[in-house]
């Protein structure tokens, strides 16, 4: 059995699955397209750089990440469906992006979240020395959001899906309950966020081009990790917060009601009460730890090559 995984190449965190896969999965992964029996489409959207006599000669894995229904219109629809003459088997990421994709096919789905380096992402018990590195005072309510928060199309628009508004109104009511409070920012495509912390007068730090390094003890600085985002496929900063022990609440999109405490999901109308529950995070994200992480995901690729 001989695996070849597609690529999104825009420094997102597929490429990061796909080296990862590769690295701890090479007997059975290719790095290019001939004399393959697997054709993983890890980054769907970009399916049609593959020939189609290549797709219709191999079994066709199509991971569907999440879908924004705002977005999803007629287009939309009829792409997945020219892609899904190719495919055979799909995976969802998690129970609501399967319920959205078996709406739309009836192929066969199975539902795995993606696994979780603790080599990368792993708890540092000193958060004060790393506040100090950071030039934080010890004193100061750390709150952070590590995804992108804007359209890539104008560098300006807001990527609802994420729920960045939802997040501007969330600082505003923290910033009024604490003296000392910051955002910690990282990544690409900040755009909107930024323009809004600067028109609220909220204090942040953007770290844009941090390595792994940086990001796991921003993690481990963070008094609250803040996902408001409307639609999600993950996100992968729920695992990465569960395996670092960072205080997260959520809403609820993607994983985070598989991963996180029920009084750690919230709406709008009730983020003020959510809890982080560290322990119970933790406890639940082990699983995803690599290797333990991809044996659901090959079990998969035997099923797929056999049937």
């Amino acid at each position: 059995m001989k695996i070849y995984i597609n690529s999104a190449k825009e420094n997102w965190v597929v490429d990061r699955f796909k080296n990862e896969w590769i690295n701890y999965n090479s007997k059975v992964s290719r790095h290019y397209l001939l004399s393959n029996e697997i054709i993983w489409l890890m980054a769907p959207w970009t399916w049609k750089k593959i020939p189609k006599r290549i797709l219709l000669k191999n079994k066709v894995l199509c991971t569907i990440h999440h879908i924004d229904e705002e977005k999803f219109n007629e287009e939309e629809k009829n792409n997945f469906l020219e892609r899904d003459e190719y495919v055979n088997h799909y995976h969802a990421i998690s129970n609501k992006t399967y319920n959205q994709v078996k709406n739309l096919t009836n192929k066969p789905i199975t539902m795995i979240p993606f696994w979780v380096n603790q080599n990368i992402w792993f708890s540092i018990s000193s958060k004060n020395k790393l506040k100090e590195k950071y030039k934080i005072d010890k004193d100061t309510y750390v709150v952070g959001t590590f995804q992108r928060d804007t359209e890539g199309f104008d560098l300006k628009s807001p990527k609802l899906s994420k729920g960045p508004d939802r997040l501007i109104e969330i600082f505003e009511k923290i910033n009024q309950r604490n003296e000392k409070f910051i955002v910690i920012l990282t990544g690409k495509r900040r755009n909107y966020l930024i323009e809004q912390l600067n028109k609220k007068n909220i204090n942040y730090k953007y770290f844009e081009m941090a390595d792994f390094k940086i990001i796991n003890e921003l993690y481990n600085i963070l008094d609250l990790y803040i996902v408001a985002s409307r639609y999600e496929g993950g996100p992968a900063s729920v695992l990465e917060c569960s395996i670092t022990k960072t205080p997260i609440i959520s809403t609820d999109v993607g994983i985070s009601s598989d991963l996180l405490h029920e009084s750690s999901i919230f709406d709008m109308s009730n983020f003020s009460s959510a809890k982080p529950n560290i322990d119970y995070a933790y406890e639940n994200v082990l699983k995803y730890k690599i290797p333990q992480g991809f044996h659901e995901f090959n079990k998969l690729m035997v099923d797929i090559y056999e049937n």
